[in-house]
């Protein structure tokens, strides 16, 4: 029964309490029961005044979970690739300074323990520092004068070799595949043109020869105040940050250093043992030119997985042109045998855990480094890989042991 006078539901005596909503007192009852003007008790939205629409907020929560997840992400995806790129055409405008400055930390992480060792004669530190550049100095003169005085006179024979090995495999692909001169003509003329980009500039190659002279002038005199102060800067680094993250910043530091060393120490090994392997191969199959080769192979060996199919490819060509196919098979299977030992038990005892990343994340890594600096991006993009994932790695097991509750006593 409803009192029309006093605006309250009553129901057998009992008094229901009114709802108000924007000032208005009403009462709604179905069957004797008071029926809430809100759904919120049982999960609903609270109903809103006409007046009322849903704003931004509003909206955002209405999205389902799956939708909100993927926006974040993508957005958080975007800004972490814009950043990327953003510092990599830095790079590229800064490209002298920024391959010394990586050359610099690859050479210092290398001959940190050279370093190490004149300290612990108890030498001052700008001696060690000084005698151990001019070690790497002696190192790279002998190798370097040792290597020309016995293959600069086989080079020569090599392009021609190289053209010769080309050439039978031109004349295979023509006779075996659906492919004429004139296409395959085309396809050649057209990715050097990609590679080459014209015809050479001499002004652009005397300031590129410029370019590469002061970036190698400023990595040596970078390296050397390296190896005499770069701990003193470290700590200096340290003493600057504050509160807990000083501690996660020391670890993440020691931590991206060991792995650059390890790095750069066990790539140096493994390039050693694939250059001596395949070319030892050459010289037992009487392949010509096996120290030429051996070579490429060795600095092939700076650039994971495309370096070494590149130099393995060169070999088979060469062997080719020379010895024929059944040479070349064989050359073709010595070079495979040696990355399959490499790959499955040499670059595990060398590299360490702490280094290994996924053949998948090398080759992104090797093509993006490539692509914005050419071949110093491919030298320098892997170990920049991996010292990121290690410090990121280590940033995270701090984050996460400190969000973990503390053990009961």
């Amino acid at each position: 029964m409803v009192d029309d006078g006093g605006g309250d539901t009553t129901d057998g005596g009992r008094r229901a309490r009114p709802v108000t909503d924007g000032g208005d007192v009403r009462a709604a009852t179905d069957g004797g029961r008071v029926r809430p003007a809100t759904d919120e008790g049982r999960g609903g939205p609270p109903v809103t005044g006409a007046g009322q629409g849903a704003g931004p907020r509003q909206a955002w929560a209405g999205l389902p979970w799956l939708v909100r997840s993927a926006v974040l992400w993508s957005a958080c995806l975007v800004v972490v690739v814009a950043g990327l790129y953003l510092v990599g055409k830095i790079a590229v405008l800064l490209a002298p300074l920024a391959i010394a400055l990586a050359a610099t930390l690859f050479l210092t992480a290398l001959l940190d323990p050279v370093l190490l060792l004149l300290r612990r004669l108890r030498l001052p530190a700008a001696l060690a520092a000084l005698l151990t550049v001019l070690f790497l100095l002696g190192i790279l003169v002998g190798v370097g004068v040792l290597v020309w005085n016995l293959t600069a006179s086989q080079f020569s024979e090599l392009s021609q070799e190289l053209d010769q090995g080309l050439q039978r495999t031109r004349d295979f692909v023509t006779s075996t595949l659906p492919v004429t001169d004139d296409q395959l003509d085309k396809l050649i003329r057209q990715t050097r043109d990609g590679l080459g980009g014209g015809a050479p500039d001499p002004v652009g190659g005397a300031r590129t020869a410029a370019e590469v002279a002061g970036s190698v002038l400023l990595s040596l005199v970078l390296l050397f105040f390296l190896l005499k102060d770069g701990r003193s800067m470290w700590h200096w680094v340290l003493r600057r940050t504050t509160g807990p993250n000083r501690d996660v910043a020391a670890e993440a530091g020691r931590v991206g250093w060991r792995t650059l060393g390890a790095y750069s120490r066990g790539t140096m090994i493994i390039a050693a043992i694939d250059a001596l392997g395949i070319g030892l191969a050459l010289v037992l199959l009487r392949v010509p030119l096996a120290l030429p080769l051996a070579l490429i192979t060795f600095l092939g060996g700076f650039v994971p997985i495309i370096g070494a199919t590149v130099a393995g490819a060169v070999a088979v060509l060469v062997a080719l042109a020379a010895k024929g196919p059944t040479v070349a098979l064989l050359t073709l299977a010595a070079v495979i045998a040696v990355q399959q030992i490499e790959g499955n038990l040499l670059e595990p005892l060398v590299m360490k855990r702490q280094v290994q990343l996924h053949p998948a994340v090398v080759l992104v890594a090797v093509t993006a480094g490539t692509l914005i600096a050419g071949i110093a991006g491919a030298f320098v993009s892997v170990p920049i890989t991996a010292v990121a994932y290690r410090v990121i790695d280590t940033v995270q097991r701090h984050r996460e042991a400190a969000a973990r509750p503390p053990a009961p006593a």
